[in-house]
């Protein structure tokens, strides 16, 4: 990249750049409030009170009580101890063989973890998603079976922002506990989802989805990285995966990064404080950016259904040029953009969401996720619009015909 030209940073859904107000909060408890939260001199409880604020900041955003918050190092170890966590404890005080349900466009922290489960004796199924990238609410209804334990759908896909229907799922889990109750049964449905990607833009009230389980990053929405939580609803049973320090209830061993989980709550509080005026300016670049970039290159196909989907994903396939090609020509021009999920980024396997889909491996092979931020301006999207077009364009030319 020149060194006289800004970089512009497209890649918002990996993660996002740290808010200097969060930063500003952090700053003092790596050097002069530096104490173990678990420790009970001064310098300890000073951190353990700056833990306790965080933790209430965190249940106020969620609708929650603090009790039900668990700190961990992020979404990852908050999905591996939701999912692990309650299949443990159920195992431990009910028999038979569970049914677990899942959705085929998942982050591999929440399918690799049922992957491992099946292979233990569990009962999976993975949900197929419509061609926009959204479950079926009933072909989820009936995939539910008498053996049904835990259900995990993501919130937000990290690829094209398909928006689950959290709430509806939750509703019609509630329903069947209760017949399972009226029943006789003690035998329930425990719901989680990870809510990774929709915390910058929607609605994460516990209570209106329905969930009994919830995981959030801090590196997703400004905040620093290392740092998540997961919501356990009271009464939900799970074992700690984790073991050694009896921290979070003995659910989650470790010291606790108390820099981190004050910047977390900082980025949670000021999400909340500014998310629909975000949301806004956000939704008016991508749209315009979309809305131009058609013009100018008319064969694109937009895998975003932008009625069901956040305001910052734009998944764009361009058929003819390779999704790797054009991401390096980009980010030597001083644009980072990607290809799919960051996790998945040494991979040069097609999308798995984008072939759960419908799409052609060949058409996912050309695709490249945009995804907008605050910070973005419309200088920005002029000067991506600028370059893209004939960037495109050349790279077909070189592309060898089949």
């Amino acid at each position: 990249m020149p060194k006289n030209i800004k970089p512009i940073y497209l890649d918002h859904s990996a993660t996002t750049p740290l808010d200097k107000e969060v930063l500003k909060a952090m700053l003092p408890y790596f050097s002069q409030k530096f104490g173990n939260p678990s420790s009970l001199y001064s310098y300890g409880q000073q951190a353990a009170a700056a833990v306790d604020r965080a933790r209430q900041q965190a249940a106020e955003f969620l609708n929650c009580q603090p009790d039900e918050i668990i700190f961990t190092s992020g979404a990852t170890e908050a999905d591996n101890l939701a999912i692990f966590g309650v299949a443990s404890a159920l195992k431990k005080t009910s028999g038979g063989k569970f049914h677990l349900i899942t959705s085929a466009i998942e982050h591999p922290a929440v399918l690799e973890p049922f992957n491992q489960l099946e292979e233990q004796g569990a009962e999976v199924s993975y949900l197929p998603v419509k061609k926009n990238g959204v479950v079926d609410l009933e072909v989820f209804r009936k995939s539910i079976k008498d053996n049904t334990v835990f259900v995990s759908i993501m919130y937000v896909n990290n690829e094209v922002g398909s928006i689950q229907p959290i709430r509806e799922m939750g509703k019609i889990i509630e329903k069947i506990n209760r017949e399972r109750a009226r029943r006789g049964s003690r035998r329930k449905i425990y719901f989680h989802t990870d809510a990774v990607q929709a915390l910058n833009f929607l609605n994460c009230d516990v209570k209106y989805l329905h969930v009994d389980l919830l995981s959030l990053s801090g590196h997703k929405i400004y905040g620093p990285k290392g740092v998540g939580a997961l919501f356990v609803k009271s009464g939900t049973p799970l074992a700690g995966v984790q073991l050694g320090g009896h921290q979070e209830k003995n659910l989650r061993s470790g010291t606790l990064n108390v820099p981190g989980i004050v910047g977390l709550a900082e980025a949670i509080k000021i999400t909340a404080k500014h998310r629909e005026k975000n949301n806004k300016k956000i939704a008016e670049l991508r749209n315009e950016f979309v809305s131009s970039l058609r013009r100018r290159l008319p064969g694109i196909i937009v895998n975003t259904d932008f009625k069901n989907a956040t305001p910052a994903h734009a998944n764009i396939s361009f058929v003819g040029a390779e999704g790797e090609a054009i991401l390096i020509a980009l980010d030597l021009a001083g644009v980072a953009v990607s290809t799919g999920s960051a996790c998945a980024s040494a991979s040069l396997k097609a999308s798995s969401v984008l072939l759960a889909m419908g799409i052609k491996e060949e058409v996912a092979h050309s695709t490249i996720r945009f995804t907008f931020g605050k910070n973005n301006s419309r200088v920005e999207r002029r000067r991506v619009l600028k370059l893209l077009p004939p960037l495109v364009r050349r790279l077909k030319r070189m592309a060898p015909e089949l």
